[in-house]
């Protein structure tokens, strides 16, 4: 893990097409510890094989959470990033993800697919209930979008990416994010078509890697359209490690499964794309239900002690 110090920076961006990122606010948050990289599939699967875990994408659905979907559709599974065989429009994601029957975090890409020589990529498939579980067994928790966007920040107060304002200095790709035509051409030095394995780019200012891109990764806030529920609290100074607590407000009432609590991931994924969702920056934030899991999701932990003696 890597210590965050105790300080104040500048949460959020004012880019027009990202209105949820908004407004830019001061806060200040304590020290903390974080994990230097996400949570690995050989990580988890020391979890499993200690506790016995099954995560919430392998379990039977139980039709009385779901009245309004046919009983024959409820199978164990996952959301899986499929490809498609050409150029698309943009404006359906359903076009490009897939409810795979038998997708986990041990069969990514479904049955047939498995972990071997993945040890070292990030967990995926793994909803706020797995996630929770595993923090819990570790001793540890999951960050605040606002601890999680410090620690993303590395020290570069205000800068666009974790490495700054320029997307490729010296030429150089410092993330793993889609370059080619989304969804159906990807461009990739090294040959990954999906996740790379943690550690693949250099690390930010604090030490940590894959901030951004590679994989959204889940914070333990519940979403909000903006920032304004706790950027607005504030009337004498920064807000003080803010944090949104209650579900009330976190669901999205325009769709069928609206009443399911969303909260906040961060960092954006190996599937952003300038031409389509430019979200691998520490501002970037997204609303997942509670109860989904994707082949893009995963997550990293930290620790609320005293920092390290000087």
């Amino acid at each position: 893990m890597r210590w965050i110090p105790a300080g104040r920076f500048a949460m959020g961006s004012d880019i027009p097409e990202y209105p949820e990122e908004g407004p830019v606010h001061s806060v200040e948050v304590d020290g903390f510890w974080i994990d230097e990289s996400p949570v690995t599939v050989a990580q988890y699967r020391r979890f499993v094989k200690a506790t016995g875990y099954v995560t919430v994408a392998e379990r039977a659905i139980d039709p009385r959470d779901y009245p309004d979907v046919d009983p024959g559709l409820l199978v164990p599974g996952s959301l899986v990033f499929t490809p498609t065989s050409g150029p698309v429009p943009l404006t359906d994601w359903r076009t490009w993800w897939r409810y795979v029957a038998g997708a986990s975090w041990k069969h990514p890409e479904g049955p047939g697919s498995d972990t071997r020589g993945r040890e070292l990529h990030p967990v995926v498939h793994v909803c706020w209930e797995d996630v929770a579980a595993y923090a819990r067994w570790v001793g540890k928790d999951l960050p605040t979008e606002a601890e999680w966007e410090r620690a993303a920040r590395g020290g570069l107060d205000g800068a666009t990416y974790a490495w700054g304002d320029e997307k490729s200095p010296y030429g150089r790709r410092l993330a793993n994010y889609w370059e080619g035509d989304f969804p159906w051409r990807r461009v990739d030095a090294g040959g990954w078509q999906r996740t790379t394995p943690v550690r693949s780019f250099p690390p930010n200012g604090y030490g940590l890697y894959d901030v951004t891109g590679n994989v959204w990764e889940w914070t333990s806030d519940f979403y909000r359209s903006d920032h304004g529920e706790t950027a607005g609290r504030a009337c004498c100074g920064p807000q003080q490690n803010p944090r949104v607590t209650a579900p009330d407000g976190s669901q999205d009432p325009g769709d069928p499964a609206g009443r399911i609590p969303r909260r906040v991931l961060k960092g954006g994924s190996h599937l952003c794309s300038d031409d389509y969702c430019r979200r691998y920056r520490p501002a970037a934030r997204q609303a997942q239900p509670v109860e989904s899991s994707m082949s893009h999701i995963g997550f990293r932990c930290v620790l609320r002690t005293p920092g390290p003696r000087s």
